[in-house]
């Protein structure tokens, strides 16, 4: 199933990956040293001016693109065609395999080079091209190294930030290797094994970071020469987008490539930006000759002209996975949807319905840190909730001992004298969970919360009994005081 992650249901998934020792030491310490990183790159660098004018600036070229989305797109295809290339249109993820698939049918392809692409994780092609007799090979690094260790991306810039080099070793040990951990030895080993592919390969594949309207390129943003080689070394070559991620022209693309090289890995440009261009005249030995350009809605068109539009605004510079307490604890592989973090949340519902992955949304703490890390200020903690409210609303109810119990406290707290009452006896009507002033194992609704974390023990002196002793110590005082100075 189209981007589906492993087959747990969702409460699940996140009971066996909080239990994962090693992948949440793995993830903590690899978001911190993203954050840190970010935070030097963009706040930390006076020479780059005020972060929150250019999050501003962002914010006001994805919203406007996407506002006038049907014009860039046409203008993009127009462009991209008149200089020899080929535009699809896919409607579906379905439709979009088809029509790669029948790319490399046509040209006999039997051996393809993938440059890292989340949206053709999202949309499987690469099961499907293998269905057809292709053998499909991932060039970057970390996805190279999820292909051999049948693994899928747990980030979405980081997708094999779940494993230790030890893990990586045994890997690639099913292709022979017989080397040490040392990381330059295992780069060296997939730098070796990889070049002789990017050789045989009849067809590449990429993913786009961004697509420019006005002149018809594309843009990869990279740390690897992977991606170059395999949009130089193949004749045929295919670029998937999803059809969001496309800016107005070079000035644009000036900016959001800004953000996004600053917010994902902290750095102020990337090892590698690379603009593609069909060309018309087939003469540049460097670019691809039959060059299809595979524009993707699966879903996006669902978000267009409603409150969750601004969640097509999104980069995938993976800032607020960064900073996600709950991905901190669960990883990616919980969340069920090859998007994780507080983005994935948001926008899985969004492509794949409420049916798959509407609990996606409570998995939050609602901290709002995602909204603040995003380069672009997409609304992250407002649309989480909404999403809940929707969820709600079309069926996916909580289950019944939590609805009886918001049903209760909600007629509670509506009255005063139960309200009072309820204050003084929940001290003793919790004593019997109570061990060492913390409720460790709590009923019901209390489960999912004590499972993780100890609850405090109600207090015997609630607060409006504090505040009338305090009240009534405070006139007592007074009281004296005037009396002492009559005296």
């Amino acid at each position: 199933m189209p981007m589906k992650v492993g087959n747990l249901p969702f409460f699940e998934g996140v009971d066996e990956a909080i239990h994962d020792s090693f992948m949440v030491n793995a993830v903590s310490s690899a978001q911190d040293g993203l954050r840190d990183r970010k935070i030097s790159a963009t706040v930390g660098d006076k020479a780059l001016g005020d972060w929150e004018d250019w999050r501003s600036a962002g914010e006001e070229i994805r919203s406007h693109t996407l506002n006038n989305l049907d014009y860039y797109l046409k203008q993009l295809s127009d462009n991209f065609a008149a200089r020899g290339g080929h535009v699809y249109f896919a409607e579906t993820a379905e439709e979009a395999r088809n029509y790669i698939k029948k790319v490399c049918k046509e040209k006999n392809a039997k051996h393809v080079v993938k440059a890292k692409s989340m949206v053709t994780e999202e949309i499987s092609l690469n099961e499907a091209l293998e269905s057809e007799g292709c053998e499909v090979l991932e060039t970057d690094l970390a996805e190279f190294i999820l292909q051999v260790d049948h693994d899928q991306p747990s980030h979405i810039v980081v997708p094999s930030v779940h494993k230790n080099r030890q893990q990586i070793r045994d890997a690639f040990k099913k292709l022979g290797y017989e080397g040490s951990d040392d990381p330059k030895e295992l780069a060296g080993f997939a730098r070796k094994t990889l070049r002789k592919k990017f050789l045989e390969a009849d067809v590449g594949i990429t993913g786009c970071n961004f697509a420019i309207a006005d002149s018809g390129s594309i843009c990869l943003v990279t740390n690897e020469g992977n991606a170059n080689m395999v949009t130089a070394f193949p004749e045929t070559q295919i670029t998937v987008m999803g059809m969001e991620r496309i800016v107005p022209s070079w000035k644009e693309l000036d900016v959001v490539v800004s953000l996004l090289c600053r917010s994902s890995v902290g750095q102020k440009l990337t090892t590698y930006v690379t603009d593609i261009t069909p060309e018309p005249d087939q003469k540049a030995v460097d670019s691809p000759k039959d060059y299809h350009l595979v524009i993707v809605d699966a879903g996006r068109s669902n978000a267009l002209g409603t409150e969750f539009q601004p969640a097509l605004h999104c980069i995938r510079c993976a800032a607020c996975i960064n900073v996600c307490p709950v991905y901190r604890h669960i990883g990616g592989h919980a969340y069920g949807s090859i998007y994780p973090g507080p983005i994935g949340a948001v926008l899985s519902p969004i492509l794949g319905g409420y049916e798959q992955y509407g609990k996606l949304p409570y998995a939050s703490s609602l901290c709002a840190a995602c909204t603040e890390a995003c380069p672009v200020k997409i609304p992250l903690h407002k649309l989480l909730i909404r999403h809940r409210q929707k969820y709600v609303e079309g069926g996916g109810h909580p289950p019944v001992m939590e609805k009886v119990a918001m049903k209760g406290f909600g007629i509670g707290a509506s009255s005063p004298k139960l309200f009072k009452i309820g204050i003084k006896s929940a001290p003793i009507m919790l004593k019997p969970l109570v061990h060492h002033g913390s409720i460790t194992k709590g009923p019901g609704p209390l489960k999912p919360w004590t499972h993780g974390r100890d609850l405090p023990a109600p207090s015997k002196e609630n607060f409006r009994k504090w505040f009338k002793n305090h009240k009534h110590q405070e006139t007592t005082a007074i009281q004296d005081k005037g009396t002492g100075e009559s005296l």
